[in-house]
């Protein structure tokens, strides 16, 4: 298994934007194989920092999910939410292997 941690930068005043956009994205990574973790949003403290956390069964698997990037018009229209709310300053990706409770 293969865990994707988005860290994001978010537009505080775009948060309704930023939720509908993640809304949309665990439910691809949902229909297109992968298991969401969810989005943690602010709460507390520092009110411009998001995570996400989701997982495919391998880095194989991420990247027929990842095949898709602009040419599906779900992904496609997913994107364009960030893209014209402007609601994503910026993001990193970092690919992790979890440790699980047995």
């Amino acid at each position: 298994m293969i865990t994707c941690v988005v860290h994001y930068t978010v537009d505080p005043v775009q948060m309704e934007a930023f939720e509908l956009f993640a809304r949309e994205w665990m439910r691809l990574v949902a229909k297109h194989g992968g298991i969401h973790h969810g989005y943690f949003l602010p709460a507390e403290g520092a009110s411009d920092r998001a995570e996400a956390l989701f997982s495919f069964e391998s880095l194989a698997a991420y990247e027929r999910y990842r095949s898709r990037f602009g040419d599906d018009p779900e992904f496609v229209a997913a994107d364009r939410i960030r893209d014209e709310s402007g609601c994503v300053l910026r993001y990193e990706r970092t690919f992790m292997r979890p440790l699980l409770p047995d």
